[in-house]
């Protein structure tokens, strides 16, 4: 579990800014779908809950070594949803053929973004609409691309956390 928050805390250190939006572009999303994913429901959980507690308590790993919240921090509770979801649907045989882990990670994406826009808009006083456009939109394509990676990598997670 320290392992999968230090993964979520270091892939947040992959940041790019995205032009118009508060929220950048990281690699927690890889990392919380892989985290899920290899270490079950419950474990998931408690890995992405230390990631976000020890941010809110000042530890500088979130997105652009910071911490706290932040108008992105809707994304990071849905995290931690998304990592026990689809750790839960891989323990039920989701991670047994690769279109079922595709549409396991489909549905992870689906909670982040379902916390996180709403957060957003909240949080910065947006519009639904600018919320869509600042926290949603800029982010499909590499989203998809990380879920992808996290199924990839997915073996070798599960030889890490002793799972295969």
């Amino acid at each position: 579990m320290l392992g999968g928050a230090a993964l979520t805390g270091l892939a947040a250190q992959l940041s790019v800014p995205v032009p118009g939006s508060p929220v950048p572009v990281t690699g927690q999303t890889f990392a919380a779908l892989l985290v899920g994913t290899s270490l079950g429901a419950g474990r998931g959980f408690l890995a992405l809950a230390l990631y976000a507690l020890a941010g809110l308590a000042g530890v500088p790993w979130f997105a652009g070594a910071s911490s706290g919240v932040a108008p992105s921090f809707g994304y990071i509770l849905g995290m931690i949803l998304a990592a026990t979801v689809v750790g839960a649907l891989a323990r039920r045989g989701a991670d047994r053929s690769v279109w079922r882990m595709a549409g396991t990670m489909l549905v992870g994406e689906a909670i982040i973004y379902a916390i996180g826009v709403p957060y957003l808009a909240l949080a910065t006083g947006m519009s639904a609409t600018a919320a869509i456009a600042a926290g949603l939109t800029p982010f499909l394509i590499g989203d998809a691309l990380k879920a992808a990676l996290a199924m990839g990598a997915l073996p070798t997670a599960w030889k890490f956390a002793n799972k295969r």
